[in-house]
């Protein structure tokens, strides 16, 4: 891949980008970060601290926004010199591709994308939303960027990012939150402290691996674990109740983060 890219932030999801990009065989001299500290970076990547240390007669083909969405309105707009000639393609959360229309200028293409945080070890998924100025090639440049740390989704409508946001941008949270709650039931029980942490990591952990690689469904997996009348059909009989179950309580809490979203977003 020959495509140039300037990288505009280096924090976690940044450098885990970075990461991938060297990994799939992007060449470091192709990347270029801006980044007022001290990032690690791996050798040959260029890192200045800000856009006007970059060479004036670097081109990116790919501008990554990536600093935080509270700075972003202050740090976007000079890079309206690449309209035209780049694709922006930002993973601020809230920011909308409005708001970088008005930050950018009305000819910047471009994509808004919602990784969450398993891109550190390359097993996260991204969704993404362009506007019309990104063509096919764009499109498929910022598919291929993004697929460094997981799996890439696309949708047509951009109010559906809210739900993405809530779904899987925050939803790492609620698997930690049951990691946790896990553990704290079997200490509860009787468990010992360390027992029952590292009992809830693994079984967590596991159970992702087997979902991930199995072709059955969620559903089918459970079904596989639950013997009629036994433990686990107990323990389920709670967590899938109508009304008090971990059903109703988790749609309330996506409706909550989806609201959420759409007011950080204005």
């Amino acid at each position: 891949m020959s495509t140039s890219i300037l990288l505009v932030g280096c924090g976690k999801m940044g450098s885990a980008l970075l990461a991938g990009w060297i990994e799939r065989g992007i060449a470091a001299t192709a990347v270029k970060v801006v980044e007022p500290g001290q990032p690690k970076v791996p050798h040959g990547v260029a890192v200045f601290p800000s856009l006007a240390a970059v060479p004036a007669d670097f081109a990116p083909d790919v501008v990554v926004l990536a600093v935080k969405p509270q700075v972003m309105a202050e740090v976007a707009p000079p890079y309206a010199r690449f309209a035209g000639s780049a694709v922006f393609l930002s993973i601020a959360a809230g920011k909308t591709l409005a708001f970088f229309a008005r930050a950018l200028g009305d000819k910047a293409a471009l994509v808004r994308a919602m990784p969450n945080t398993p891109a550190a070890v390359q097993r996260g998924i991204t969704v993404c939303v362009a506007n019309p100025l990104v063509d096919s090639n764009r499109r498929a440049a910022c598919q291929t960027l993004l697929e460094a740390v997981g799996e890439v989704a696309w949708v047509e409508d951009e109010a559906l990012i809210d739900a993405v946001t809530a779904v899987s941008g925050s939803g790492p949270a609620y698997v930690f939150l049951l990691a946790e709650t896990l553990a704290a039931a079997g200490k509860a029980a009787g468990l010992p402290d360390d027992l029952a942490t590292r009992l809830a990591r693994a079984t967590v952990a596991g159970s992702g691996e087997l979902l991930r690689q199995s072709a059955e469904t969620s559903a089918q997996l459970r079904i596989n674990v639950t013997s009629p009348g036994g433990t686990t059909a107990a323990a389920l009989a709670v967590l899938m109740d109508d009304r008090a179950g971990f059903g109703p309580l988790l749609e309330r809490a996506i409706d909550a983060a989806t609201k959420r979203s759409r007011e950080l977003a204005g």
